[in-house]
């Protein structure tokens, strides 16, 4: 198993950051590591997810939606081609630190067979993870 954790601090209430996390259609509008993404909201749904990691190879997937709680916390998590190969568990949380200021975490839970063999991907997953935070923070302060 590896988890991949990034933390920032925006200076923006959770419900305001959250409108940003939650508008799918605008995502190609400011967030450079997941430039599509589009399904329903309910939990238990699929998702359809591309993602463009910094000097790496784009994809599309079609994680399955865990949580979806406005103002808290949005999870999916999908899978290489079936369960146990390479899984990947998402998430963003978002905790109210002041009136107007919100801790995001950001991440993703690997695991599955193929996990220890994908380390150089990883590490630009990392990176794409640190650009989404910077382009959120901008977007939201901004």
């Amino acid at each position: 198993m590896k988890k991949i954790e990034t933390n920032i601090l925006i200076e923006a209430s959770p419900d305001q950051i959250w409108t940003v996390l939650g508008d799918f259609e605008n995502y190609p509008n400011w967030n450079p590591f997941i430039p599509f993404i589009s399904g329903s909201k309910s939990v238990g749904q699929t998702l359809e997810v591309r993602i463009q990691p910094p000097g790496g190879s784009g994809m599309t997937f079609r994680p399955q939606l865990l949580q979806f709680d406005p103002g808290k916390e949005f999870r999916w998590k999908g899978q290489l081609l079936f369960p146990g190969i390479f899984d990947g568990e998402h998430f963003f949380i978002l905790e109210k630190k002041a009136e107007n200021q919100t801790l995001l975490t950001h991440g993703e839970l690997f695991s599955g067979l193929l996990v220890g063999l994908l380390g150089g991907m990883l590490a630009k997953t990392e990176a794409g993870f640190r650009l989404i935070n910077e382009a959120l923070k901008a977007k939201c302060e901004g």
